[in-house]
């Protein structure tokens, strides 16, 4: 009915589970999503929800209950919905005991291991990846040469690469191969770019907190539910939307 609430299309599918509002927005862009049969190609279409919205030929329908998990990611895993060449994927850790569609919260590429949410929560998403809300992550970097503490004061003050500014928030020094971040941004593999603009190569790379949550001990491929004071916390740094709609998704 012409009196219905519309919201934008790409917020709808966030609602459905099917990934975050930024992530949405790419896949409606490539012309995967269909509203009642129809191929949408423009992220400020508005919906209903009574229509018959799918993702790839499937139906999608809003989520009732929401669901909050912190994976402990192993090396080898991707986070992905797919792969094409059947690499093992972070989700299948708890696919089987989650009956709802989840998403990855933001990345952690192949080699990466550590602390990464799941959620079909898109506005939680868009809260934990957005710059906005600076929300810190730390970072466990043991490197395969010596790291100096001039190359980590130079970090802080932030360094470009390829025309991209990157910096961190702040350091701990543990040895001269072993040194923790502490950033809040997030661009696309930012510590990897990093220990590269300086000559060194990371011999492993985890992540260990994102905001008040660590990742305690998680042993590899493990997960919990988050609780209800923790998801509290990250709805609580919702800043007003500003015209990206979401952070950067980038993988480490």
């Amino acid at each position: 009915m012409d009196n219905e609430p519309q919201i934008r299309l790409q917020l709808y599918l966030a609602r459905c589970g099917v990934a975050s509002r930024r992530a949405c927005e790419r896949l409606i862009e490539q012309g995967v999503v269909s509203v009642d049969g129809r191929i949408v190609t423009a992220p400020g279409t508005k919906v209903t929800g009574s229509e018959r919205v799918s993702v790839r030929g499937r139906r999608v329908g809003l989520q009732t209950t929401k669901r909050y998990i912190a994976l402990n990611k192993p090396r080898g895993y991707l986070c992905a919905n797919s792969d094409s060449y059947g690499r093992s994927l972070a989700s299948d850790l708890f696919r089987r005991h989650v009956a709802e569609r989840l998403f990855h919260v933001g990345r952690l590429d192949l080699d990466s291991e550590g602390l990464i949410f799941f959620t079909n929560d898109g506005e939680f998403a868009r809260i934990v990846t957005h710059p906005s809300s600076e929300i810190e992550k730390e970072y466990l970097v043991e490197t395969c040469t010596p790291v100096e503490r001039g190359d980590l004061d130079g970090f802080v003050r932030g360094v470009r690469i390829e025309g991209v500014r990157y910096r961190v928030d702040g350091y701990s020094l543990e040895s001269p191969f072993r040194v923790r971040l502490r950033l809040h941004e997030g661009k696309n593999r930012e510590v990897r770019h990093l220990f590269r603009s300086i000559g060194c190569r990371v011999r492993r790379l985890r992540r260990t907190r994102i905001g008040v949550v660590g990742i305690g001990a998680l042993k590899p491929g493990a997960y919990r539910f988050l609780t209800r004071a923790e998801i509290r916390w990250f709805l609580d740094r919702a800043a007003p939307h500003d015209a990206r709609e979401g952070g950067d998704d980038g993988s480490y």
